[in-house]
């Protein structure tokens, strides 16, 4: 007999679902690209760009000044998605710290400080960090990775719509997790967005961008067309204390971090924040507060004294408020503007320093309140 020829079965082909492009963290001009092939007028890309950033929307179905054909053919398309929120955990004193994944799952944290007259939002930049500073627990992670410019203003996005339509004017600081001038295409990409006129319409005056120094970094950023304000995290006076808290300084030293801060272009009554994170014992001392104050001599600039924020990760402690306001007097006397920087979420590890992607507070991490002033 001759065998029957062997049955052939046509191979199953499985096509994968189209991805959606997420819109999230693109500019005018890339949504004006992105819907070219809908044979759809431009001013359209203008107001999807307004309704993602101005209006606060996420779902096409809220574009109502869309006609519903055409939101039907954007969700074929395009999706418009902010990093999802895990957890919030609320402080005693009204702050927020949210708690972001973003792929591949990674923890990132933003942080909403309530205040009387304005509220103030603190955005991430990185997954980690490479730089390593000795009082910050960020620094413990290492670097994952660096964000995308729709995952930092996105972060923002998400904190405006949880704040609601308050009419206080927010603040923006590029002040948590990562060293911003470390991914910097992404971070003034995501500056240009938050500036721009027909979207979220913050001013520069309103986002202030905190380096460790990195100098090639800053003068970049002397540059741009829209500067965001400029704070620098210097914290030593002395480049061997500076080497040990910011190993970024064997780098750049002071000396050369603050020649590069003296060229960089100040409008009218702005001035660059210098930092300082007060640390007992380690760069907390009247000789110290001299130094500084002869370091920033001429520079247009105000200080901003941080007592450090206690927390189990870090091996440092926090100065007595005596010795944090004698530092504060000394500069006071010399004719500079100083703040002391209350802490604010300390107990649900928001405060400065403490951001970690933890998913619960650090233990015993909050330090006692300050003098009333």
């Amino acid at each position: 007999m001759v065998a029957e020829p062997e049955l052939q079965v046509p191979q199953m082909i499985h096509f994968a679902a189209m991805a959606l492009v997420n819109l999230m963290g693109r500019s005018l001009e890339e949504i004006e690209e992105a819907i070219s092939g809908l044979n759809e007028p431009k001013y359209r890309a203008r107001q999807i760009y307004a309704g993602i950033y101005r209006r606060l929307l996420h779902s096409w179905d809220h574009f109502t000044d869309l006609g519903k054909q055409l939101r039907e053919k954007l969700k074929e398309q395009f999706t418009i998605e902010h990093p999802p929120i895990r957890q919030v955990f609320v402080s005693r004193d009204g702050t927020r710290r949210y708690l972001f994944e973003v792929p591949p799952g990674q923890k990132i944290e933003s942080v909403f400080i309530p205040e009387d007259r304005r509220d103030t939002v603190c955005i991430s930049t990185q997954a980690g960090c490479a730089v390593g500073c000795l009082f910050c627990v960020t620094g413990k992670l290492g670097l994952r990775r660096n964000l995308t410019s729709g995952e930092i203003v996105g972060q923002v996005l998400a904190l405006q719509s949880d704040r609601g339509t308050a009419a206080k004017r927010l603040n923006i600081v590029i002040m948590g997790m990562g060293e911003p001038l470390n991914n910097y295409d992404n971070v003034m990409k995501a500056i240009r967005l938050m500036t721009h006129k027909d979207g979220m319409s913050i001013s520069p005056r309103r986002i202030t961008l905190s380096t460790s120094g990195v100098a090639p970094g800053i003068r970049r950023l002397a540059k741009e067309e829209v500067i965001p304000n400029l704070a620098i995290s210097l914290n030593a006076t002395t480049d061997s204390v500076r080497d040990m808290l910011i190993p970024i300084n064997r780098k750049w030293n002071i000396a050369a971090l603050l020649e590069t801060c003296r060229g960089f272009p100040l409008e009218q009554r702005r001035r660059i924040t210098f930092e300082y994170v007060l640390i007992e014992g380690v760069n907390d001392s009247p000789e110290d507060a001299r130094r500084l104050a002869d370091l920033l001599q001429g520079l247009k600039k105000k200080i901003n004294l941080i007592p450090l924020n206690a927390d189990p990760w870090i091996p440092l402690k926090t100065p007595s408020w005596d010795r944090i306001l004698d530092f504060e007097k000394i500069l006071v006397d010399r004719c500079i503007t100083v703040n002391i920087r209350r802490s604010r979420g300390d107990d649900v590890s928001a405060a400065c320093g403490m951001l970690a992607g933890r998913e619960e507070p650090a233990a015993d991490a909050a330090i006692p309140p300050g003098p009333a002033r």
